[in-house]
């Protein structure tokens, strides 16, 4: 079971409930004019979020599994801006989608995703990133924010 509590099967279940709003409480859908074209500028900003920060960590040879110890720090790159664009890119491609289904009242589970990644993973991904990379790690958490 803990081969699937990873964060793409959190987006996805997100995305689920965010999609049974729309059947479950269809009178609450708004639609506006630039819709479709700003939901997929945010999933476009995303997939290329997610697509640096898997780069950065392929080059440096370390893991994508959030439970997995890492080989290495990656501070480079993308890394430079955010500690954690990969969930950024997430909470982005959920954002995307309840602005294209039009579900304003699912726009609250957006924090509440960011709230689920920043307990299930970041912080644990946080203590082990300090207890093997010590002071590198403390100087760039210093210097970059953890989401934007």
């Amino acid at each position: 079971m803990k081969n699937l509590d990873i964060p793409p099967v959190w987006l996805a279940l997100f995305i689920i409930a965010a999609w049974a709003l729309t059947k479950l409480a269809p009178e609450y859908a708004i639609d506006f004019r630039w819709q479709g074209e700003v939901a997929f500028v945010l999933l476009m900003v995303a997939v290329v979020l997610i697509g640096l920060a898997v780069y950065e960590i392929w080059q440096a040879g370390t893991t994508l599994h959030p439970h997995r110890d890492a080989d290495a720090l990656v501070t480079k790159g993308i890394y430079r801006l955010s500690r954690n664009p990969i969930y950024l890119g997430d909470l982005l491609i959920l954002l995307a989608f309840v602005i294209w289904m039009g579900v304003w009242i699912a726009l609250p589970m957006v924090a509440l995703l960011q709230f689920l990644l920043g307990r299930r993973f970041i912080a644990g991904e946080e203590t082990r990133l300090a207890d093997k990379f010590g002071e590198d790690y403390g100087k760039w958490q210093q210097s970059t924010r953890r989401w934007i």
